[in-house]
């Protein structure tokens, strides 16, 4: 059987990983990633890293297995949160955990892995991989895993074929209650620990605590525009053809809006954001439109049904497109329908893409609340992920 080292985090998902590759008779080695040194952002007086590290080490040993800790504190920085910062900064909203995957758990740390003979590295995501042979040479698919409520396949849409040929994850087939209920009957002790709802590299962390130490706060202008014509227009130097009607951003202006609050800076807030805005009096919730870092304005409508929050498609920067079947990928001039998703545990849509020259549109079946740049878009063929891309606008 294979080498298998499996990223253990201290959570009741990689602990059964773990212990079901074991069962299939795979010799298995547990590394515990550090991946963050300062502890000046993490809201619990106690050090997360520490307690989950521990955990770790008290499942390693209930299934005796070897057990490491590797430090990525300066991988992460260099490569998660200096980027993550640079997107705040510029007004787009990155996904750290799609990021996460594909710099950190499925590079640095399968290189780690690597080195230590492993012939693959597993993770405790529910997701699925099989492999077929495609004109006669193998093609690995990332399927969607069977718990439609825990399915985690699209934190992985930035993965390769080379990375998921050395990629496992023995939990895929399971519902998370089987999981559990797996860990109980093992007496682990991460058997009931809560599912972590931390960035993937910090833990428990305050995320506009986490942004105000790089990102000073300063105050701006909040702007409510209503849905009322000429409010606000499209950006018409982004209009070149139908496809692009359907994808150009709303342009707005600080002129045709009233100022309603005060923030403590753009840089803080997405796009559909309704929470942290701090202003009352409106007859229904205002939510964020869009956000202007370089002027330090966010806009805001009232509703969810705001004219403004929704859009017929996005468009993907030719730079930004990702196939993980590079089999399947449209060329210029192609169109095809898919399953899209544009946010995790958003419910999969329809809709078509259409590659040209310049990029990639995504044409909803139906308009989209809260298209956000910066965010990743994800396709599917039923339960295959095919392919992804950072959502130019």
């Amino acid at each position: 059987m294979a080498r298998v080292v499996v990223g253990l985090s201290g959570g009741v998902d990689s602990s059964v990983a773990a212990h079901i590759l074991q069962e299939q008779g795979h010799e298995v080695i547990a590394l515990f990633m550090r991946n963050w040194h300062d502890d000046s952002v993490i809201l619990d007086d106690d050090c997360p890293w520490v307690e989950d590290s521990n955990d770790a080490l008290l499942v390693a040993d209930k299934l005796n297995i070897p057990f490491q800790v590797i430090d990525l504190s300066e991988e992460y920085k260099e490569r998660i949160v200096d980027y993550m910062f640079a997107e705040y900064e510029s007004g787009r909203t990155p996904n750290p955990d799609v990021l996460c995957n594909r710099e950190i758990k499925f590079d640095t740390f399968l290189k780690a892995a690597m080195e230590l003979g492993a012939d693959y590295v597993a993770t405790g995501h529910y997701c699925r991989k099989d492999t077929i042979e495609v004109d006669g040479k193998p093609v690995h698919r990332l399927l969607a895993g069977v718990d439609n409520t825990k399915d985690q396949s699209y934190f992985l849409c930035q993965l390769n074929q080379e990375q998921l040929s050395k990629a496992l994850f023995p939990i895929g087939h399971l519902q998370k209650s089987e999981v559990r209920k797996i860990a109980m009957e093992l007496n682990l002790v991460t058997a009931e620990k809560k599912d972590s709802q931390g960035l993937c590299f910090i833990g428990k962390v305050s995320l506009p605590t986490f942004l105000q130490q790089q990102l000073k706060p300063k105050k701006g202008k909040i702007i409510e525009v209503t849905d009322a014509d000429g409010m606000w227009g499209q950006d018409a130097s982004k209009i070149e053809n139908d496809l692009d009607k359907l994808v150009a951003p709303y342009v707005f202006s600080p002129e045709r809006g009233k100022v309603v609050g005060e923030h403590q800076g753009a840089h803080y807030f997405t796009v559909g954001q309704r929470k942290g805005l701090a202003v009352g009096g409106t007859p229904e919730p205002l939510f964020v439109l869009a956000t202007d870092t370089t002027e330090n304005l966010i806009y805001t409508g009232q509703g969810e049904h705001h004219r403004a929050l929704s859009k017929k498609g996005l468009f993907i920067a030719e730079d930004d497109i990702h196939w993980v079947r590079p089999d399947l990928e449209l060329k210029e001039g192609e169109s095809s329908p898919f399953l899209l998703r544009i946010r995790y545990r958003q419910q999969l849509v329809g809709g078509t893409l259409y590659r040209e020259n310049k990029g990639l549109y995504i044409i909803f079946d139906e308009p989209m609340k809260a298209i956000t740049p910066g965010q990743f878009a994800a396709w599917y063929l039923k339960d295959e992920l095919v392919g992804s891309g950072v959502i130019n606008y």
